[in-house]
């Protein structure tokens, strides 16, 4: 049986990433960040597709040599056709058209989303991951998305519950600019909160009917909170970092936590996973495996190569569309906005 070799290609914000999959196995994962959006404060778009540029054809290449593949042996390319920024999604949808096209090998289109889902799919060599068994919740949190998802198949998936405004990830970046730390925050929080007490200081938490998310009143109660302080200390937020930080990453965790246990609870579903930008958070792995203790459900939390935007999310779900056959033709577009669905 001829081997299946999937070329996997991410750019839907300012990650360019490759990776390769033979047979189900990852053979390599290549990604090329960007520094240049730190200054800024956030990803700015132009500045994104410019980089996927200038990053793409190395990135391939590199991973082509690591995997040990020559690009005649590919079977197809894979690529995110969205959601994500549009310049950079046609960056990576235009170099595959392009490299598909010159080989003549198929196509295969995936959303970004389900990649991510779908990361709990990935194989490395000499290793036998444990992975979700259908159906499963999947925990989908990162700087644009906060999503419960219901996961019936690789390609039957259902948003039950979702943020009605900001994300989770969205909520941190933005109250740590707010504390003067810089941008990206989920990091920067995260380090600070193992030195901090969780039970420091009360933020709000939403009121909001079924599954869905709302973080924008965590985010003006923060704002708030420190104003105030601020005018009775001035030092106040230098002096309490760590506390502040340790407080928000367990509001923002209670409230993610209890939506899950409630879905999990009212769908009678034990297998639950996690994915996306923010399920990187040592707050939140924690939380996950605490559930699994209490509540006996079986977590899945993806290595930390695969919870930030990678292209071995996009090979595997290629991989599995490849097997049904089903792929793109070179007219398909990239798009901006979609959901997982």
């Amino acid at each position: 049986m001829k081997d299946i070799i999937i070329l996997g290609i991410e750019s839907s914000c300012d990650d360019t990433s490759a990776a390769v999959i033979k047979n189900g196995e990852l053979l390599s994962n290549v990604t090329a960040s960007q520094a240049v959006h730190e200054s800024y404060g956030g990803v700015v778009p132009e500045l994104a597709s410019r980089a996927h540029e200038q990053n793409i054809v190395p990135v391939v290449d590199q991973a082509l040599k690591k995997a040990g593949v020559a690009k005649e042996e590919l079977s197809a390319i894979a690529f995110t056709r969205g959601p994500g920024l549009m310049g950079s999604l046609l960056v990576g949808v235009s170099f595959a058209k392009g490299f598909a096209r010159s080989l003549g090998i198929p196509m295969i289109d995936v959303n970004h989303l389900q990649g991510h889902v779908l990361a709990h799919f990935i194989q490395e060599p000499d290793t036998k991951k444990e992975m979700p068994k259908y159906p499963f919740l999947c925990l989908l949190v990162s700087g644009g998305n906060s999503q419960i998802v219901l996961v019936k198949a690789y390609n039957e998936m259902e948003v039950i519950g979702q943020t009605i405004d900001d994300a989770a990830g969205e909520a941190i970046d933005k109250c740590s600019k707010v504390m003067g730390l810089g941008y990206p925050g989920g990091p920067i929080i995260d380090r600070l909160a193992r030195q901090g007490n969780p039970k420091a200081f009360v933020f709000s938490k939403p009121n909001i009917a079924g599954y869905d998310y709302s973080f924008s009143g965590l985010k003006t109660s923060f704002l708030y909170f420190l104003r105030d302080r601020l005018k009775e200390n001035p030092d106040f937020i230098e002096q309490n970092q760590e506390d502040l930080a340790a407080s928000l990453e367990s509001t923002i965790v209670d409230i993610l936590m209890k939506k899950l246990r409630l879905a999990a609870k009212e769908l009678s579903i034990k297998e639950v996973a996690v994915a996306g930008g923010v399920s990187a958070n040592t707050g939140l792995r924690n939380a996950f495996l605490d559930h699994a203790r209490r509540y006996k459900w079986n977590v899945y939390i993806p290595k930390f190569g695969y919870t930030t935007d990678n292209a071995a999310m996009i090979a595997i779900t290629g991989y599995y569309k490849f097997m049904d056959n089903d792929f793109c033709t070179i007219d398909k577009p990239a798009y901006s906005r979609v959901s997982i669905g």
